[in-house]
């Protein structure tokens, strides 16, 4: 169990000191005293205080942290919050007042250490390179990338969409010899075949209608460098073994040429298919297969390093705020709470466009639960009135009524409203065909 707060209740009043001792260590705080000011700061200095409930005025010193005042103006109170005081209450105050400012307090307090540690681990990521992790999972990675990094050996980085395939290739190379050669990129998935050949191995003027002049490929173009071959999997039958003669040969020509070219190059290639299942369905070359995964890089999917989260999302608060001229500097507790228990289908890229967004519309000076979309926030129970009204409705209208408003909420995407109702996407499917085919039938169907 983490160890209680410990309070330092400053004043000169000796029956409120003790009323306010025993009120805080009713509330499982750890309570010190001090008569005056000067016996507060020699406390302070001392160590171990988290928080301070002081009075406005007292012998030798003034207090600044939680402020009890009885004669001080509320303009004073405003001074000594600007001088780094967080609230304030006027005598006499509630108890429950008191309490909520005291947790508050700590709150805050608690999210400023944490920031100031996502801080510093930030910046020593920043001082070993861009990429940002410290899971477990995170680090057996990278652990694997520095091993391999400096090597010649072809890589084959396997991981899910959005998880940060392309930021490892980029770092295997900026950690390699070849680092002060290019680093060239080409999306297999993204470029019809007869397009992507032209692109890998450049052409010659006249090869095809519309080659007004000679143009250098990508392997060309990453001479001496690497080349990150992304979703290598989309790759024809027929690109496979010109990409496998290069591999093997370190050859090839332009399309409409017949000079053969040498080229050093560094493959790395990435996939969030199953190549193995691809070969023994005929649909990947063995050979070629071999060739690329001669080292395997697994990135680990972000539901799989739940301990960065909290690093991520205030590294992309920082940019996106700093991009947009934004002063937000923190999440709240629960935000960041709420941000921990979602599973993250989009991995990291699906974090940095949320953090992006939501940096967009915050309202407050720093990001709260309500500021997230609601498929991370989350669907707030009904109240216990709303319930009461479904009292005496055939269950299976109110299974109807909850996905319907699901749906709406959702804009329509079955997928989300089957995540948010914890249950399968084809569930919601057969829901809406049986719908549909009971509507067709009328209601005169026996």
């Amino acid at each position: 169990m983490a160890e209680p707060a410990t309070l330092l209740v400053a004043d000169d009043d000796p029956g409120l000191r003790e009323s306010l001792e025993r009120t805080l260590t009713r509330e499982g705080y750890r309570v010190v005293l001090a008569s005056d000011g000067r016996a507060a700061l020699e406390r302070v200095q001392a160590g171990g205080v988290d928080l301070i409930v002081t009075d406005l005025r007292m012998p030798g010193l003034t207090g600044l942290e939680i402020l009890l005042t009885a004669f001080g103006t509320v303009e004073e109170a405003v001074k000594a919050m600007k001088d780094g005081a967080y609230d304030f209450l006027t005598k006499p105050f509630r108890r429950e007042q008191l309490i909520k400012l005291v947790d508050k307090a700590l709150e805050r307090r608690d999210l400023i250490e944490q920031n100031k540690e996502l801080k510093k681990q930030l910046e020593d990521i920043r001082a070993k390179g861009q990429m940002i992790g410290s899971s477990p999972a995170y680090r057996r990675m990278l652990s694997l990338v520095e091993q391999v990094a400096d090597s010649s050996a072809t890589i084959l980085i396997q991981g899910e969409s959005g998880a940060g395939k392309e930021l490892v290739a980029r770092t295997i190379h900026e950690r390699s010899g070849r680092r002060a050669g290019p680093f060239v990129a080409v999306n297999c998935a993204a470029l019809p075949e007869t397009l992507l050949e032209s692109e890998l191995f450049g052409y010659e003027k006249g090869a095809f209608t519309g080659a007004a002049g000679r143009k250098e490929g990508r392997f060309e173009l990453a001479n001496t460098g690497t080349l990150f071959l992304d979703e290598v999997a989309d790759l024809s039958l027929v690109t496979q073994p010109k990409i496998l003669r290069v591999l093997q040969e370190g050859e090839f020509e332009r399309l409409g040429g017949t000079r053969t070219l040498q080229v050093d190059v560094r493959i790395v290639a990435a996939t969030n298919q199953d190549l193995a299942e691809m070969v023994k369905e005929k649909r990947f070359r063995e050979d070629l297969y071999y060739r690329l995964n001669v080292i395997t890089v697994r990135v680990p999917p972000l539901r799989e390093r739940h301990e960065d989260i909290r690093l991520l999302a205030q590294h992309y608060l920082r940019v996106y705020a700093a991009k947009n001229g934004r002063k937000l500097e923190s999440f709240s507790n629960e935000a960041l709470e709420r941000l921990e228990s979602y599973k993250w289908p989009g991995n990291v890229r699906e974090l940095e466009n949320l953090i992006e967004r939501t940096v967009l519309l915050a309202r407050k000076d720093r990001i709260d639960a309500e500021d997230l979309p609601e498929e991370v926030a989350g669907v707030k129970r009904p109240p216990r009135d709303a319930i009461l009204e479904l009292v005496g409705t055939p269950l299976a209208e109110i299974e109807q009524r909850l996905l319907d408003e699901t749906l709406r909420i959702t804009g329509g995407n079955k997928t989300q409203a089957a995540k948010l109702l914890g249950i399968d996407v084809r569930t919601v499917a057969r829901k809406l065909e049986r719908r549909e085919d009971d509507q067709a039938e009328g209601p005169d169907r026996s």
